[in-house]
């Protein structure tokens, strides 16, 4: 009863602690040290410590670190709270200040809300629909460049590859030719420090006079010199390119102001940031489950084999049509999302479940610690991407499934991303065969960094395929009975993980079924302006170049119910239904 005192003493610290909590107060993790909170406990481990938060103090916990109260919400009923809440209510900009030595000052979340809206509006254009079908042929581009010089056979460092293989898709999709071919090194020199600046200390001490943040500084002024050049550069030049770089000299705010040079630099790292901060290592941690289940590789490539052939286009297209990867992927970011923490600061007061939020309060939400939540997802620690198939489709709630953030403020990136890394484990897989240097088990997440990536070093092997077992023939994949015949030609089992046949199949009603009145429906806190739904089904939508969407025609006919399905289930932000 008594054999280990010290825990039956921190028992009764906590359950002293909380009985001393009053009305609407959230329950207190236990272990802090005055003032300075739980700060040494989340700065060794940031994930340990909010899954210990949670698990102690249920779905709203609350701490200190540095004399400042954060309330941790997790679960879907708290998460909506976070993810719902207007800006007037929930502050995005007080809570990234870490951001802004790196963005720039008057920049994204150090910019007032209006202003904040306009700037992020002027990234969208490189991240619509129809840029989009530029940018896959580019990554494809970039891998075989990339890996052109390997053997027949070798190791590498994935995440040094992915992270390598990540910032030249982005600069070169995303940034522009100069950055891609012609700073190319510098220029990753350059993000490489600033991308070491995002951690634990700077969420609250920015600008400490230590060597990691005197680096992102003098990164920072050298790269709003080098985009000062390539502006005068491009003054000069008759014919302009069509790319993000060239959108943002172009673009001007609601007054007619231009953007200075400062400000153009803060939105490119802002775009960089979306595009390659957190894709490399999910694009490795795809890589990695795949090779740790070796049943769920051989659907994954009999399905791109099926789809793609020896030389199908690795496309805008065809990248729709990989279900089996798509589900892989999502399951990766389900059990690996890269960011362990979002944040906002209270401004208005709020409740949770009874628990009262006041203005200045710190709120956090943890997508990794909601994700393996067992009343959300069945089997949570268990890597199974048929849990996306129908009829589970644990990806519906989407204030359960947040690998991207969620509601007004999801991530704006996330299409690009998971295009980018679908083009890239599509072309490597194609060309490749890889397997684990190291067992299984030594393939961790690195819970050191605010950023998750593999634990390095983290080797694999690879091998290039024989192209006689690919083959010649290629075409849709999308009907599970090419699924099914993809997987008996690889040797493994039939598997559902199929999208629906968007076909005269789903949109002829059955004999004597009444008519039904079908409607679009808009979820206006959701849609970013991505214009998939413009590009599906043209007649019924319009996304002008702000990213307001227009819905010309809401109501749905048997005629166009198809285009609009794919509308619906392309929206990278699920901002529409049809009911």
């Amino acid at each position: 009863m008594f054999s280990n005192p010290a825990r039956l003493v921190t028992r009764y610290a906590k359950d002293l602690l909380q009985s001393r909590r009053g009305p609407g107060e959230p329950p207190v993790v236990g272990g802090g040290i005055p003032w300075v909170g739980h700060m040494v406990q989340f700065a060794a481990n940031p994930y340990a410590f909010v899954e210990k938060a949670a698990r102690e103090c249920g779905e709203v916990a609350s701490f200190t670190m540095l004399g400042q109260r954060i309330v941790l919400l997790t679960g879907d009923e708290a998460s909506a709270v976070f993810y719902r809440s207007t800006d007037e209510q929930l502050d995005q900009s007080a809570a990234y200040k870490v951001m802004t030595p790196i963005f720039g000052e008057g920049l994204i979340f150090d910019a007032p809300n209006p202003q904040k809206s306009e700037q992020l509006k002027m990234l969208m254009p490189t991240l619509r629909a129809e840029a989009m079908r530029q940018h896959s042929t580019k990554v494809v581009q970039e891998v075989d460049d990339l890996v052109g010089d390997w053997r027949d056979d070798g190791e590498i460092d994935l995440v040094a590859f992915m992270k390598q293989l990540t910032i030249n898709t982005a600069s070169h999709c995303l940034l522009g030719r100069e950055f891609r071919y012609e700073l190319n090194t510098e220029f990753a020199e350059i993000y490489h420090d600033l991308e070491r600046a995002v951690s634990p200390l700077a969420y609250h001490w920015p600008n400490l006079p230590i060597p990691r943040f005197r680096q992102r500084d003098k990164a920072r002024a050298r790269l709003q010199e080098l985009v000062g050049r390539i502006i005068a550069k491009r003054k000069s030049q008759a014919e302009k390119p069509s790319d993000m770089f060239q959108s943002l000299i172009d673009m001007r705010y609601s007054d007619g102001t231009k953007l200075d040079e400062n400000e153009i630099t803060g939105l490119l790292v802002g775009a960089i940031f979306a595009g390659h901060h957190t894709s490399s290592g999910t694009a490795a941690w795809v890589l990695i489950e795949l090779l740790r289940h070796p049943e769920i590789l051989r659907r994954t490539r009999a399905e791109l084999d099926t789809l793609l052939g020896r030389e199908g286009a690795i496309d805008f297209n065809s990248l729709r049509e990989m279900p089996t990867l798509e589900n892989v992927l999502k399951e990766v970011l389900r059990l690996h999302p890269p960011l362990i923490i979002l944040m906002r600061q209270v401004s208005q007061p709020l409740t949770v479940q009874g628990i009262d939020l006041n203005p200045g309060d710190m709120i956090w939400a943890s997508p990794p610690v909601t994700h393996r939540m067992g009343k959300h997802f069945a089997n949570p620690y268990v890597f199974d991407p048929s849990r996306f198939d129908d009829p589970r489709n644990e990806d519906k709630n989407l204030m359960a499934y947040q690998p991207f953030g969620g509601g007004k403020h999801r991530c704006s990136g996330s299409a690009f991303a998971q295009f980018q890394i679908k083009a890239i484990m599509a072309s490597l897989l194609r060309e490749f065969e890889f397997e684990l240097c190291e067992p299984a088990e030594n393939y961790v997440d690195n819970y050191a960094e605010m950023i998750v990536q593999p634990k390095s070093p983290c080797r694999i092997r690879y091998r290039r395929r024989d192209k006689s077992t690919i083959p010649t023939q290629y075409g849709r994949v999308g009907a599970p009975k090419d699924v099914a015949r993809a997987a008996a030609a690889a040797g493994c089992p039939a598997h559902a993980h199929a999208a629906p046949e968007a076909s005269s199949d789903r949109t002829t009603k059955a004999a004597g079924e009444p008519s039904k009145s079908l409607r679009i429906v808009v979820d206006r806190a959701l849609c970013q302006g991505h214009a998939m739904c413009m590009g599906e089904a043209p007649q019924h939508f319009e996304v002008a170049t702000d990213g307001t969407l227009t819905v010309l025609e809401p109501e749905v006919d048997a005629d166009s119910r198809a285009k609009v399905e794919a509308a619906v289930r392309y929206c990278p932000n699920h901002a529409l239904r049809i009911e």
